[in-house]
């Protein structure tokens, strides 16, 4: 990648997050994690670069989110601070250790092997991470350091159905993204699934039930801080939008795509399966569709 992209790509990456912060904020509220989380990226950043390793990449945006909520809930101590920073540690020690046994088991992750030895595109790439940090947690973050230092029971009846709401799609979302997570890298772990691409379980319901989840967890955020919101805080709701664009037109879908349709395109049953299933949103398998055991017979 040429220096001029890659520069560019460093400054866009702040302003876009302290642009947010200035205007979401309530004062100068955000700007300071904004600060938080790139300085604590960039430097694990020069660790990476001079062991040449990406093997703590995903980790440290899990400490990010960690150590935010944990500041967060010293600092600020309201209803909102508990609920939402239990729910973002939760998912960050959850997906973080995830991917790190992931990357450990297999060894390298393949996206880094050119990418690490040049220095600006490494360093561009931790500053995207933490623009992911911040645009993702920017409502519940929000809502976190701005709500007054109010109990479960001071709330009113918005504030109340917020939570309630937010935090039934929170748990659905988590739970479809641990089982489904759970569910592919069994598959994987055995050496008859070599090259084969799963079917079953929630998998016959969605051909990414994971990222499912995961969009769905922090609307549920979302929509647990949308009751408290006021003037030009509404921009911080730019995270659950952030996070489905990110997943579904970006990084996430579109890769996995690209790759399952050159490793078995050609494949009459994946082709069956790819045309039955739904791309995201999970739905029931068809009646020309039976399910024998754990897998889906076609």
């Amino acid at each position: 990648m040429s220096k001029k992209r890659t520069i560019t790509g460093i400054f866009l990456s702040i302003f876009l997050a302290l642009s947010i912060a200035l205007i979401g904020g309530e004062g100068y509220n955000l700007v300071l994690p904004v600060l938080y989380i790139f300085i604590l990226h960039w430097v694990f950043f020069f660790h990476a670069y001079i062991f040449q390793t990406e093997h703590y990449f995903d980790a440290i945006g899990s400490l990010t989110f960690i150590s935010l909520s944990l500041i967060a809930l010293y600092f600020f101590r309201n209803i909102y601070s508990v609920i939402i920073g239990i729910m973002v540690i939760t998912w960050s020690l959850r997906l973080g250790s995830f991917l790190f046994t992931r990357v450990k088991e297999v060894g390298k992750d393949s996206r880094f092997t050119e990418m690490k030895k040049d220095f600006l595109w490494f360093l561009m790439t931790w500053s995207i991470s933490g623009l992911w940090v911040f645009l993702t947690y920017a409502a519940g973050l929000n809502a976190m350091i701005s709500s007054e230092n109010s109990g479960f029971f001071d709330l009113g009846i918005s504030e109340y159905l917020g939570i309630i709401v937010g935090s039934i799609f929170w748990i659905s979302g988590f739970l479809l993204e641990v089982i489904s997570d759970h569910q592919k890298r069994t598959f994987r772990k055995n050496p008859e699934n070599l090259d084969k691409f799963i079917v079953h379980g929630l998998w016959a319901w969605s051909r990414h039930p994971n990222y499912f989840g995961e969009i769905l967890l922090w609307f549920g955020i979302a929509v647990i801080t949308l009751p408290i919101l006021e003037g030009w805080e509404y921009i911080t709701l730019i995270s659950p939008l952030f996070v489905y664009l990110l997943l579904t037109r970006v990084s996430g879908l579109p890769m996995l795509e690209s790759a399952a349709n050159k490793k078995w395109g050609d494949n009459p049953k994946y082709l069956s399966y790819k045309k039955n299933t739904p791309l995201l949103v999970l739905r029931k398998p068809k009646n020309s569709e039976r399910l024998i055991g754990n897998k889906i017979v076609f």
